[in-house]
């Protein structure tokens, strides 16, 4: 069996200040190349798991593996360098830069990420390679970010997320604001890019109905603990 991406062990994680809650994770993996689902209500400890993964937070105990690397062992500098390399972000709100080129919001990631980008030579041919892949119209490279479509801005957010090949890919809930059609495109897109680079994907919902296009799908009270103190 190969290693996985991702691999976490007896992760336990209280937020500061607030004993009355913690979140514990006694195992969850992602194997290379696969495709997970992460269904959870809201309140469930899905945004606080995604800090940990990411590395914006650090765990009071326990492993969290990415590519081998054990980022609890790294200074919060190091997180966000190796978070850089190793991690592609789809935010929920996109997070694009929006009086900056489709080009430049692609290729942004790349400024704090030197491996990634030596990865694929010519940056600019490969963010207008995205954007064609992801059904993009050509020129879309010279236009603000602000003057796109919801569901451009959609895309672009995933090129950038996509650009220099980062082993794992992280998506939290992107297809909240789509209808099913939508949806079931925006999957075909994503889902190809990913398999092309057989790159990781975990992406969180709460829409149990996509889970079929999916590899792996698990819920969070299957993987999760919260606690809250009461009152």
């Amino acid at each position: 069996m190969t290693t996985p991406v991702l691999a976490l062990d007896d992760v336990r994680y209280c937020w500061p200040g607030r004993a009355a809650f913690a979140l514990s994770v006694p195992e969850l993996t992602v194997g290379k190349g696969e495709t997970v689902l992460l269904l959870g209500e809201s309140g469930s400890g899905k945004s606080t798991l995604l800090s940990l993964i990411c590395g914006t937070v650090s765990p009071d105990c326990g492993a969290l593996h990415i590519n081998d690397t054990d980022i609890t062992k790294l200074s919060g500098g190091a997180r966000d360098r190796f978070r850089a390399e190793q991690i592609g972000v789809i935010f929920q709100q996109f997070n694009l830069l929006p009086f900056g080129t489709v080009t430049d919001n692609i290729l942004l990631p790349l400024r704090f990420a030197p491996q990634r980008r030596k990865r694929i030579g010519d940056v600019v041919s490969e963010a207008h390679a995205l954007c064609a892949a992801l059904g993009l119209p050509e020129g879309v490279g010279r236009h603000k970010a602000n003057a796109l479509s919801v569901g451009q801005q959609q895309r672009v957010a995933v090129a950038r997320a996509l650009i220099g090949h980062p082993p794992l890919i992280i998506a939290d809930e992107p297809t909240s604001a789509l209808d099913a059609s939508s949806q079931a495109a925006f999957l075909d897109l994503l889902f190809a890019q990913a398999d092309a680079h057989d790159t990781s994907l975990l992406m969180v919902s709460h829409d149990p109905r996509l889970g079929d296009r999916f590899d792996r799908v698990i819920r969070m009270e299957d993987i999760a603990k919260i606690e809250r103190a009461t009152a």
